[in-house]
């Protein structure tokens, strides 16, 4: 056990306070160097949104500096040093005003104006986004607190997602778009607070020397506003995060109700909309008329699902699609599915017509050379009364890349046919059925009763 408890002991690694203390002041100030990373990696940030590259938005949040100065409120606050927490209380608000302008003014000039996903991503935080903050908040400050620092910072600075966060409130701000402004900068916030917050629990219980203020009563305020910003950045998150698992959990339901329920014979599904913050279940039907009763048959099985307040919409037909430009094209995309299907289903028609053809193609060549065999065997019985069978029969011989029609002919006869009378046989089979490839052969019939 007292390994166990050795291996995750700080002691052995912890930094001199001093140089901490010293490492963070010199990320807090904003000039010269730090100002240009900071509006270059706002550019980078804003061009990776418009143009929706991940890849792009993640290099930007590797070069940004704005981790120092909000680590400097938390180490402040934990220390009781106020002149740092002032230094980096302007500092962060002079960032943040960089940032804004800096977004605004590039998204005022790009020519591309849509919302991409990377865009929308930054414009509902929730409780979740709280504890990435929380985590890698603490990991920062562990991170910058022992000698073996690594490349943490960087991961941190990833994971908390600081810059484009600002970025889409710049977004909002250049759009006249107020939700994602308040959306994004209230993000912003969240990973803001909570990662002063990490950073001052985890100075605490590291025991960084702390100045202790003049007045006692001071030092209360001071908590209790730090707290009392930390609950009203939270309590908000928990709302957010909650009502997403809630909307999760209906899309989850109504995707098993319509897979399970809303199948009918001669329809054909061709849209599916859930809308989980205003639960409801759009479908869209091509095909034979659902009746009314049929749809609140329908209606009446929602509760089974725990849909019970949820809003089912059924729209039939082509003519819903009409009167717009998204219309159009789902008229054109359902007639172009239907053309396909159309030309796939004729072509499988024809086939079958094919086969069918050439089976009674066949039966009929069957039947021909039945009816053949009979009217030559009768001829041959004519001449040759010791014939008692004649079975005659075309085949099909195989010579490199061409396929030569062979006919076989087996005679039966009581008695030995004479050579002379074989080949005046055979002549006339050729002759008969009018070919030169011919492969005769003479059986002599076996009587049971001499046996």
């Amino acid at each position: 056990m007292n390994r166990i408890l050795a291996a995750f002991s700080l002691r052995h690694e912890k930094e001199d306070f001093e140089v901490v203390i010293d490492s963070v002041e010199k990320g807090v100030v904003f000039s010269g160097t730090n100002l240009w990373i900071l509006v270059f990696a706002i550019f980078i940030a804003s061009l990776g949104l418009n143009v929706n590259s991940t890849a792009v938005v993640i290099g930007a949040m590797l070069v940004s500096p704005l981790m120092g100065p909000i680590m400097g409120l938390g180490l402040g606050m934990a220390i009781n040093d106020l002149q740092l927490l002032k230094k980096a209380f302007f500092n962060y608000l002079f960032a943040l005003l960089i940032g804004l302008v800096t977004s605004t003014v590039y998204f005022l000039l790009t020519p591309i104006n849509d919302a991409s996903s990377e865009l929308l991503a930054r414009t509902s935080p929730n409780i979740y986004d709280v504890l990435i903050a929380l985590f890698g908040g603490l990991a920062g400050i562990l991170a910058m607190s022992s000698k073996q620092k690594g490349n943490v910072i960087p991961g941190v600075a990833i994971a908390t997602a600081l810059m484009p966060p600002l970025c889409t409130a710049g977004y909002g701000i250049a759009n006249w778009n107020l939700a994602y402004f308040t959306g994004a900068l209230y993000l912003f916030v969240i990973n803001t607070v909570f990662i002063a917050l990490a950073t001052l629990v985890t100075a605490r219980f590291l025991h960084f020397p702390r100045k202790h203020l003049e007045d006692a009563h001071d030092e209360i305020v001071s908590n209790r506003i730090v707290w009392g910003v930390v609950l009203l950045t939270l309590v908000p998150s928990i709302y957010f995060g909650y009502d997403i698992v809630q909307q999760n959990r209906f899309r989850q339901r109504a995707d098993q109700f319509v897979d399970n329920e809303a199948v009918f014979p001669n329809d054909y599904l061709l849209d599916k909309t859930i809308d989980g913050k205003a639960k409801t279940i759009t479908l869209t039907y091509g095909g034979e008329t659902i009746q009314e009763i049929v749809i609140e048959e329908l209606r009446s099985k929602l509760g089974r699902y725990q849909l019970a307040g949820a809003t089912l919409k059924i729209k039939q037909g082509f003519a819903i699609f009409s009167g717009s430009e998204e219309g159009d094209k789902k008229s054109q995309q359902i007639n172009r599915v239907l053309n396909e299907k159309e030309m796939e289903l004729k072509a499988l028609k024809e086939k079958v017509a094919a086969t069918e053809a050439e089976e009674k193609d066949r039966v009929a060549a069957i039947d021909a050379e039945k009816e053949l065999g009979k009217q030559i065997f009768d001829e041959l019985k004519a001449q040759y009364p010791s014939i008692s069978s004649c079975s005659v029969q075309r085949v099909s011989s195989n010579t490199g890349s061409e396929q030569i029609p062979v006919w076989n002919a087996i005679i039966t006869s009581t008695s030995k046919l004479k050579q002379p009378d074989r080949n005046r046989i055979e002549e006339f089979l050729k002759a008969r059925v009018n070919t030169q490839q011919m492969v005769l052969s003479f059986d002599i019939a076996i009587d049971s009763t001499t046996r």
